[in-house]
């Protein structure tokens, strides 16, 4: 039995917790930020995925919808199991709970460990892909984050229980100091990461027979 995993690199931590002591074939992280450029996203899922045929019996596809992926399965060669979550926040929160956060404050930016890492850095690299000469046409990265953050009042940071809480918990907090969000957090989980590696190893099996 052969299993292969896709997967977003913000899984990455969690992904590695879950698979320990597991037998995986094939294992590829794609690159975080490709949800931005939805049919992109689509199109490297599928080369890559497909790119397993006859490597792997089966694939767990580690990604939520992410606006782009309903009903992706059809484009892909190999037996595939994907998340039912919107994006990898609900998959580490659940949707139910993910629900509930959004409706507790609508402003809300989710901090799980990956993201916390990112700290405004991220933003600041893509005002700069995004306009290479920011600074000299005058943008100030506040006022472009104010603009990013309009609307936001809460960072809650995740713990998916991957460890070194104390560290991502310092830099969520660091990020919504520099954004004048309200900080709080709550307990995470990586149960749907088990759940699907389960039900990829259970249609690994099945695809043999």
């Amino acid at each position: 039995m052969r299993i292969g995993v896709v997967a977003c690199e913000c899984f990455k931590n969690e992904l590695e917790m879950v698979l320990a002591g597991e037998t995986v074939e094939e294992k590829v992280y794609l690159e975080f930020g490709l949800h931005a450029y939805p049919q992109e996203l689509r199109r490297e899922i599928v080369r890559t995925v497909n790119g397993l045929k006859g490597k792997v019996d089966a694939v767990f596809l580690a990604y939520g919808v992410c606006n782009s992926l309903g009903g992706i399965a059809d484009e892909l060669e190999v037996p595939t199991v994907t998340l039912r979550a919107d994006d990898c926040i609900g998959a580490l929160l659940t949707p139910e709970e993910y629900a509930r956060e959004r409706k507790r404050c609508a402003g809300t930016m989710f901090h799980i460990p990956f993201m916390s890492q990112m700290g405004v850095g991220y933003f600041e690299k893509e005002l700069t892909s995004k306009m290479p000469n920011f600074k000299e046409l005058g943008v100030d990265l506040d006022w472009y984050l104010g603009i990013m953050f309009d609307g936001y009042s809460r960072c809650l940071f995740i713990d998916t229980g991957i460890g070194d809480r104390e560290r991502y918990e310092n830099l969520s907090k660091e990020f919504a100091r520099q954004l004048s969000l309200r900080y709080e957090t709550r307990e995470g989980t990586v149960q749907m990461l088990r759940d699907g590696l389960m039900e990829t190893k259970d249609l690994a099996s099945r695809h043999l027979h």
